[in-house]
């Protein structure tokens, strides 16, 4: 139990801070045209299944062969596609709008209103959510490759946020989820 208690606090902790933030980040972090540039489409795609798919399936072909059938490439895959689909289901029940619509203001969107459509919807950010699954079952399968994962991650998360797509706490939350749902998919995975 305790250690589940101290990264849940830590987690709380960190998102904490960054709802405090998000107004000053907001204001005074952004580039718009960051999209306009390779390395920028290069980080957003690392929140995109575009990445991980064909990732994965090199990982697992290079694995099958040395190793044979049975690899757990799979889970780099699958694990960005949890998160991805937890983070859509956390939209729908924050329902906290982008921030770009209201100028850096907080608006929720009503229940009623569009129940089942995420279009809009920031929190968390998705982008974000499935970067770090994916660099966290990276970093199980490669621990020598985590840190390229992870800084492409943290790459793909500072790009939405000086898009002024997501709040800084969009991110965070995302960063925490996807991370978590990435370790625990990555659980008990090495190459060998």
């Amino acid at each position: 139990m305790r250690r589940v208690v101290g990264p849940v606090v830590a987690a709380g902790l960190v998102t904490l801070l960054s709802l405090l933030l998000d107004p000053w980040v907001w204001t005074h972090l952004s580039n718009p045209s960051v999209y306009e540039h390779d390395w920028g489409r290069l980080l957003r795609v690392t929140g995109s299944l575009v990445l991980w798919a064909p990732l994965a399936l090199a990982i697992g072909l290079e694995l099958r062969a040395r190793t044979g059938p049975g690899s757990g490439a799979w889970r780099l895959l699958a694990a960005p596609l949890v998160a991805g689909a937890a983070a859509e289901v956390l939209k729908l029940l924050v329902r906290r709008e982008r921030p770009g619509l209201h100028q850096g203001a907080y608006v929720f969107r009503g229940f009623a209103e569009r129940p089942f459509d995420t279009h809009d919807i920031g929190f968390p950010s998705s982008h974000a959510t499935v970067a770090f699954a994916g660099a966290a079952v990276l970093a199980r399968l490669y621990p020598r490759a985590g840190a390229v994962g992870y800084a492409l991650a943290f790459g793909c998360a500072a790009t939405r946020v000086l898009a002024q797509a997501h709040f800084a706490s969009d991110v965070v939350a995302g960063c925490i989820a996807g991370w978590a749902i990435g370790t625990w998919m990555g659980r008990g995975w090495r190459s060998s």
